[in-house]
């Protein structure tokens, strides 16, 4: 392995961090229902955030996407759009199958769909196969989807092992019905990571350190992701009479509810600031940066679960197939990284 992957998996190992710790501050507001809470980390982390990198690593960026094609900039939106909704619906499958077992099936079918799709479609996954890259990635996602098959059922026989009084709502059909709509809703996100390769290309050849190539492309895909979000979740606060709090909240100051949810957001597009200063190390065969982002991230929710309690109450077994779950993550994320570089 080249220092230059080594340094690139690092980097995305910090995004990865950053993204599996997100939701940590939402623990923090007080009297808001999900949809207001999520609309205004939406709003952090879909567009101010954002916009706020962009101007600052990549200036007259806007420059750049005056010039890109209309067709493209759409097809990137509306790629956004599609994961906004995934989204959405992610949070339901949580609902139906709990946090672990939720988020290690969610985000393990997202990871095997957005590391391949993208490269299927533009040639590159082809090319890597012919090539001994092309064996261990193969091997590198299905190492990972046994870590993920291992982390799933340590987080199914924790919630089991709860009992129906700690999650009332659970429901494996809906669940797995749910994870299978969020694996392939989520693949767009890499997908239109990956089709924002020219304006990329054209971005580092205005003068734009490479490290931040990717963020005006996050920009306009997770623009159309806002969009969706703000839709529904703006239905949902009218619906439930809840549009008020965003003004006024009970017993509280309101602005701490924004702090947290702008925190929230902060955490959250982080990880793609540091996900996109890694691909950009990855050479070649960039899209294997996805697994890597997706196993980590996987990894690190699983550990601020232990930090939080989640897993207290586990048996000593129940602990043992966790374990053996994320050591399995991390060498599969390290495979994978190391085909972009055979």
């Amino acid at each position: 392995m080249t220092f230059e992957l080594l340094f690139g998996i690092g980097l995305i190992a910090i995004g990865a961090f950053s993204s599996g710790s997100f939701s940590i501050p939402f623990g923090k507001t007080r009297n808001w229902a999900w949809e207001n809470y999520w609309l205004i980390y939406s709003l952090f982390a879909y567009v101010i955030v954002p916009l706020v990198a962009c101007y600052v690593f990549c200036p007259g960026f806007m420059n750049v996407l005056s010039g890109v094609p209309a067709q493209t900039l759409g097809w990137i939106f509306l790629l956004g759009i599609i994961y906004g909704i995934c989204n959405l619906t992610f949070g339901l499958s949580l609902r139906y199958l709990g946090l672990s077992l939720g988020f290690s099936l969610s985000l393990g079918l997202m990871m095997i769909l957005g590391t391949i799709i993208p490269p299927a479609i533009d040639g590159r996954l082809n090319i890597l196969l012919q090539q001994s890259g092309g064996t261990m990635l193969i091997a590198g996602l299905l190492i990972a989807a046994v870590g993920i098959a291992l982390s799933g059922y340590a987080g199914y026989r924790k919630d089991k092992g709860a009992g129906p009084e700690a999650n009332p709502e659970l429901n494996f059909g809906k669940g797995l019905v749910l994870v299978f709509f969020v694996g392939i809703t989520g693949a767009s996100q890499a997908l239109g990571i990956e089709q924002g390769m020219g304006i990329s290309s054209a971005l580092v050849a205005s003068g734009i350190d490479p490290l931040f190539q990717t963020l005006p492309v996050f920009f306009v895909l997770f623009g159309g992701s806002f969009l969706a979000t703000a839709l529904w979740c703006l239905f949902l606060s009218k619906k439930n009479n809840n549009l008020k709090a965003f003004v006024k909240t009970k017993d509280i100051a309101v602005s701490s509810n924004y702090l947290y949810c702008g925190l929230a957001g902060f955490l959250w597009f982080v990880n793609f600031i540091f996900y996109g200063m890694g691909k950009s190390r990855m050479g070649e065969f960039s899209f294997t940066a996805w697994g890597i982002l997706m196993s980590l991230t996987i990894v690190f929710a699983t550990l601020w679960g232990l930090y939080r309690g989640e897993w207290k109450a586990a048996d000593t077994k129940t602990k043992a197939w966790m374990y053996a779950g994320l050591v399995v993550l991390v060498a599969a994320s390290f495979i994978i990284g190391m085909s972009g570089g055979e």
